[in-house]
């Protein structure tokens, strides 16, 4: 389990932005405020990222009765990148390494996390992805693993970044691999409405995972989703999120594909702070 002091710090900037988008009294604000400090005490011994942020969200829609407080910056997040799509498709078709090409966007799409930042430079990131080594990089293997795989589950991050994700996914071209989303909204992350907006089910079978936190954390989500996960041959893993929720915790052959964009995820897998990263379960480092 990766938990950090440091991560009590970044989740009390992320919530000032969101508490101050909302219209919250200020009576209001103040008790949210006690609320996260009261929730980090309780869980501190057995502190879980994802699990704390579920927690948090689940307070705040009881003050603010919005159950998606970034739907709106969801749906501009996949028209921002829609609107990049037809070029990047060309880009990775007429590229000298297709699949390197389309894995490179989609991890570059990782940069578009409203947990971290609500400010982010897709472009800037793409270019920074095609100058930048994988600081871990086990693509060739992900790419044979894949060539070998019955069945695939590929387990979704953030909105905008699933076209990216719908790229990679229309070059791998597996006929059976499935794409997992989260159960209901949780900050910036795709859900079933989302990806079927960006047309995601015309390429991979479309799933819930059955729970809403910002993660796949296993013994939370569904039955249907639990045996897809116990099935399949290689899972793809977008985001720190889902790493969170998984490093260390399954035998399954898991790739996890990412922008580090924290100092403790820096920290637990030995590499910097804006790194990016293909690394299998598992992996000694």
């Amino acid at each position: 389990m990766i938990s950090d002091y440091r991560c009590f710090f970044c989740f009390t900037k992320a919530f000032e932005r969101l508490i101050e988008k909302e219209n919250l009294s200020v009576n209001d604000k103040n008790q949210l405020t006690c609320d996260l400090a009261g929730l980090y005490v309780k869980c501190r011994e057995d502190f879980s990222a994802p699990a704390f942020s579920r927690d948090l969200y689940a307070i705040l829609k009881q003050f603010t009765n919005c159950s998606d407080p970034y739907k709106e910056e969801k749906k501009k997040s996949n028209d921002l990148v829609l609107g990049m799509y037809p070029q990047l498709k060309e880009q990775i078709l007429h590229s000298a390494n297709p699949f390197d090409t389309a894995l490179r966007l989609a991890i570059a799409g990782n940069i578009i996390d409203y947990a971290v930042s609500t400010e982010f430079n897709l472009k800037s990131t793409i270019e920074k992805v095609f100058q930048s080594d994988f600081a871990i990089d086990h693509s060739d293997e992900l790419k044979q693993a894949l060539s070998e795989a019955n069945t695939v589950l590929y387990l979704g991050d953030n909105s905008g970044e699933i076209v990216l994700d719908k790229l990679f996914i229309e070059h791998i071209r597996h006929p059976n691999l499935y794409y997992a989303v989260r159960g209901a909204p949780v900050i910036n992350d795709s859900t079933m409405e989302d990806v079927k907006y960006v047309g995601m089910d015309k390429v991979a079978h479309v799933i819930s995972n059955g729970y809403d936190a910002p993660s796949t954390i296993i013994e939370h989500c569904s039955t249907e989703f639990r045996g897809l996960f116990n099935q399949a041959d290689v899972i793809i893993s977008k985001g720190q999120g889902n790493l969170e929720g998984l490093l260390g915790k399954t035998n399954k052959v898991v790739y996890f594909l990412l922008m580090v964009k924290c100092d403790v995820i820096a920290d637990a897998l030995h590499v910097r702070n804006g790194d990016f990263v293909v690394i299998r379960n598992n992996t000694k480092i």
